[in-house]
């Protein structure tokens, strides 16, 4: 990453989009993946070779997402 540092909280009603823009003569093209809200919208950048820092990425959000399912589990320990 190269540029700005920011935080923000999500919400259930949190949006998440991906566009393609595609090489052009001038560009090699990028993907863009735009998560939002009501008053914030966040677009990461991607060009070619930087695939798997997406897929690092999604990796990232399914641990945390494990871990907030398990912060609100109250299924007692050993419950079926």
């Amino acid at each position: 990453m190269r540029t700005v540092t920011t935080s923000a909280h999500l919400e259930p009603d949190t949006t998440s989009r991906v566009n393609v823009f595609d090489s052009t003569p001038d560009d090699e093209g990028f993907v863009s993946l735009r998560i939002g809200g009501e008053a914030i919208d966040i677009a990461l950048l991607a060009r070619p070779g930087t695939a798997d820092v997406l897929r690092d990425l999604a990796r990232a959000a399914i641990e945390a997402a494990s871990a907030l399912d398990r912060m609100t589990d109250h299924t007692p320990d050993g419950a079926l």
